[in-house]
């Protein structure tokens, strides 16, 4: 790993602002509905055949795209950046109160309100289950690698920023399983513990070992070596992204078109889980008196999801075909769009946000 003398030089540099990819990535995702949909019509046979190239369930082709996708997000974390948390132990405090006591909790009561009970009958019946388990899965780990875009658009700490996420993801290696596996017993719903101990394994504990690696061999080049790189494997986790979700749209397209409103109803909790738990984390802040810069991206933080692990754990828990891999897409579809409106209230607030602290 690199010291800290490395990170301080690194960390102010992260993504000067949304890409031109990310920016639009909701458009995209539509795109890829649309071309998994045609795919799926077209090539039912090829299709079919990839589903098939499983191994402990876990579907190889889906899981090397993960791979790709995941890996490139985690090279911007330095675990030597966890010194620095003793110096901003409220906004850490916050932040870590919403992502694993509330946001995953909160997200269970919201399915259970709105996919059990308000939207039930629009919904398919033998789906019930996995789209609550979607919804959770969404909820149970935060945002690792967009929130240091949405950090940087609101002028955020970046040392904050980094030591929160690499405090976050480690504490995803221990927890995730567990929060998972509790809130889905919580909603009846039957835990495959050895599936989702392999996803954990699979798609946090190597990627991360991975990441490590590859940032401390690509650190020994220099600063800039190191930033030149993160710009070339970047578009390649946004295209593992979009390709995942094509595949994943070729199964999903005949439940898509038999119920087309089935993305805008799965939308209605995510989108009111992000209100909640951003406006907890900020208010929070605000009364504890951390400074606006700690308070944006610790809001942002509790706020935004890791979708990328949510998709590829829905996947190995209940496949490709299942409603809980859509319910995730959905927070994919929805996440630029909604974080990008949280960016600019917390921006547009700041002065008030500033009387109070």
């Amino acid at each position: 790993m690199a010291g800290s003398q490395t990170t301080a030089k690194v960390t102010p540099r992260a993504p000067s602002g949304i890409g031109f990819f990310e920016r639009y990535l909701s458009v995209w995702v539509a795109l890829c509905i649309v071309a998994g949909i045609v795919l799926g019509k077209l090539l039912p046979g090829a299709v079919h055949t990839v589903s098939t190239l499983e191994l402990a369930h876990v579907n190889i082709p889906v899981g090397i795209l993960i791979w790709v996708m995941i890996i490139p997000m985690l090279l911007r974390i330095d675990f030597a950046s966890l010194g620095k948390v003793r110096s901003q132990l409220k906004g850490i405090g916050v932040t870590l109160v919403i992502n694993w006591a509330v946001k995953p909790f909160t997200m269970a009561f919201l399915a259970w309100v709105f996919v059990r009970h308000a939207f039930a009958s629009l919904l398919p019946a033998d789906q019930l289950d996995s789209y609550v388990a979607g919804l959770i899965l969404l909820a149970a780990a935060p945002c690792t690698a967009m929130v240091f875009v949405w950090s940087q658009l609101t002028k955020g700490d970046p040392y904050f920023t980094l030591s929160q996420v690499a405090l976050n993801d480690l504490i995803m290696v221990f927890a995730f399983a567990p929060v998972v596996g509790l809130l889905l017993g919580i909603s009846n719903i039957t835990v495959p513990w050895d599936t989702l101990l392999t996803s954990v394994v699979l798609y946090i504990v190597i990627p991360v070992i991975i990441a490590q690696i590859l940032r401390k061999f690509l650190l020994r080049k220099g600063d800039q070596h190191f930033q030149s790189a993160l710009a070339k494997i970047g578009p390649f986790s946004i295209s593992a992204l979009l390709l995942t979700l094509v595949l994943l749209f070729a199964f999903q397209g005949e439940q898509i078109i038999a119920q087309p409103l089935v993305i805008l109803l799965l939308a209605v909790p995510i989108l009111i889980q992000v209100v909640v738990n951003s406006s907890l984390a900020y208010l929070a802040n605000r009364k504890l008196g951390v400074s606006h810069d700690v308070a944006a991206p610790s809001c942002l933080i509790g706020a935004s999801n890791f979708f990328e692990l949510a998709v590829a754990t829905a996947i190995s828990l209940f496949g490709l075909k299942s409603g809980a891999a859509l319910a995730t897409v959905v927070g994919v579809l929805i996440e630029v769009p909604v974080m990008l409106a949280v960016v600019k209230v917390v921006n547009a607030s700041r002065r008030w946000y500033e009387r109070g602290a």
